[in-house]
């Protein structure tokens, strides 16, 4: 009697165990395997890890610098308290610099999260009073972040720790002088890179609805910023260009490519640690590439994989050299699709533009192949944002980049005041390689600039919204203009950089990487698919959960039963037995 039921209390046991792996794993996040505004299935579900929009461009104010800008979290809404939105402490946010074309970083810029808390159980305030200032007292939760940077696959090297980041603006009341909260979260080192992460205007502009049978059908669904009062989060830095240019020579090597990522932890686990290498789950180069290129069933997978593995994936390359979206504007607007394969699209996506891959666009632009001292035999296409950094600054910046004549406009990286839809929508209708514009759709989607003026210092974006985004309030400063404004235009919002007494040179430039052999198409399986749930696994978890946890209930009900019927049997020799 005594062994059943200490096997039966075994199996109770086991089972309280099945239950408890079974919760946590119903109950934790998703897979985050998966950039640009909730593109692809996985990333829509870990906002903080969601890389929204990449700008590259050099800096109108500061001759030799290059600014990169990289955002996170779409469609932050500035009411949404109480817990705002930080930055996530268990990922890694990466801003990475190709310039010898081998589809590999030769510089990485690593930026590293970390709360500052003093609510505890004490309070569920973001701030009890008004806030002036980063280190203010009535400031309760708060971030800082930790810089690390390589340069031609060398050890990481801290730039700077417990740097401050802008805290979410929560109001006229709790922050009653943002700017100045901006301009303590903008640093520079002493090797001269400056740095800025926090909140900001969400500047990316256009009219969502392009996804309702591209604007209606009859283009009548157009003019409205879908954008206008989010925020995101931001993180920007700006560096000598002989920090990223090949050899650290811009004048021989003026093209870099550009990409953003995020990177997690292989396994996570809800209100626990972290555990695992990082995998990456998102990316992004060129804008609206894994919204309206990549196929949904690619989406996924397309994030979590390295440039160097582009060319190697059939599937993708097809998306590219056979686009869908020409095609539903022939069937919805009767505008003929250009002939395929679309050689002009590699050129924009994959290559870089330049008369060095036989392509259709007869010129030399942004392709690393223009570089003096790279290697031709190690050149891989890939996706990435490409910058010519030996275009001067324009002084009357085109909203509408190359397609207008303005050479330093997107797709030759991209400033904040690109009109990227509207390039986008003429570049695969041919604008590109034809040299004209598709009259039927030059009007675009009506929104032509950002609903609020950009700054003309670094950091350059604009301060974060305040007040609900369905009361049409934003954030004080003036309105962008209708017609095209450079990233130079508009009111400051940067402010002086504060002197940071950290380590901020670099070393040498760039230098080129290994060549790429022949090789197998990578998988396409998200890179952490085995170690983390889909959100469909977590459901069935979840529901599983639930039924295990109430057999174990009905056991423990029906065990109960039974002692309480054992009470009055006398067993000899056998003890009393207590769950």
């Amino acid at each position: 009697m005594i062994n059943q039921l200490k096997r039966r209390r075994g199996a109770v046991a086991a089972a309280g165990a099945v239950v408890l792996v079974a919760s946590l794993a119903g109950l934790g996040p998703g897979a985050s395997v998966a950039s640009s505004h909730r593109e692809a299935p996985l990333i829509a579900s870990d906002p903080a890890a969601d890389n929204t929009d990449l700008y590259a461009f050099v800096s109108p104010d500061r001759p030799g610098y290059v600014t990169m800008i990289a955002n996170w979290i779409p469609f932050e809404e500035p009411d949404g308290g109480p817990n705002f939105y930080p930055f996530a402490t268990d990922a890694a946010y990466r801003i990475n610099v190709d310039s010898d074309g081998d589809a590999k970083p030769d510089a990485v810029f690593r930026w590293t999260f970390k709360n500052v808390d003093k609510r505890g159980n004490n309070t569920f305030l973001y701030n009890n009073g008004p806030v002036t200032s980063f280190d203010d007292e009535n400031l309760l939760f708060k971030q800082t972040y930790t810089l690390e940077s390589s340069f031609n696959g060398e050890p990481f090297k801290t730039r700077i720790s417990d740097a401050p980041v802008a805290p979410s603006r929560i109001g006229a009341a709790s922050m009653p002088d943002y700017s100045k909260l901006r301009d303590q979260a903008s640093v520079q080192l002493k090797g001269g890179w400056k740095l800025f992460a926090g909140q900001a205007d969400d500047p990316f502009f256009l009219d969502l609805r392009v996804f309702d049978l591209l604007y209606g059908g009859d283009l009548s669904e157009t003019g409205t910023d879908t954008l206008a009062g989010y925020n995101v989060n931001t993180i920007a830095i700006q560096v000598p260009f002989k920090d990223v240019a090949l050899g650290g020579d811009a004048k021989r090597n003026p093209v870099i490519g550009v990409w953003s990522t995020t990177e997690r932890s292989k396994f996570r686990v809800s209100d626990g640690p972290s555990r695992g290498d990082r995998v990456q789950v998102s990316r992004l180069g060129n804008p609206l590439v894994n919204e309206v290129v990549v196929p949904a069933g690619l989406k996924d997978a397309f994030n979590s994989i390295s440039p160097d593995k582009d060319a190697g994936i059939p599937a993708v390359v097809k998306r590219v050299t056979d686009p869908e979206l020409p095609k539903l504007i022939e069937k919805i607007y009767g505008v003929k699709a250009p002939a395929t394969p679309r050689n002009d699209l590699v050129e924009i996506f994959l290559t870089g533009i330049t008369t060095k891959a036989n392509g259709p666009i007869k010129a030399d632009l942004n392709s690393q192949l223009n570089n003096a001292d790279v290697k031709a035999s190690k050149f891989r296409p890939s996706e990435m944002l490409r910058l010519n950094l030996s275009v001067p600054v324009t002084g009357d910046p085109e909203r509408l980049g190359v397609l207008a004549g303005d050479l330093q406009g997107f797709p030759n990286g991209r400033r904040l005041t690109d009109d990227a839809v509207d390039i986008a929508v003429q570049a695969v209708e041919g604008a590109a390689q034809t040299g004209k514009l598709v009259d039927a759709l030059a009007a675009g989607d009506k929104v032509d600039a950002n609903d609020n003026a950009f700054g003309d210092t670094f950091p350059y974006v604009a301060l974060p919204n305040q007040g609900a985004v369905n009361a049409g309030r934003g954030t004080g400063a003036a309105p962008a203009p209708k017609t095209s404004v450079g990233a130079d235009n508009g009111t400051d919002t940067g402010g002086a950089a504060v002197e940071e007494g950290s380590s901020g040179s670099s070393g040498s430039g760039t230098g080129s990487g290994s060549g790429s052999g022949s090789e197998q198409a990578p998988d396409l399986e998200p890179a952490s698919a085995n170690g983390m749930l889909s959100n469909g696994s977590a459901v069935i978890f979840g529901v599983g959960s639930l039924g295990a946890l109430l057999t174990m209930l009905a056991v423990w009900w029906l065990m109960r039963r039974r002692k309480r019927a054992a009470a009055s049997t006398t067993y000899p020799n056998e003890p009393t037995i207590r769950f």
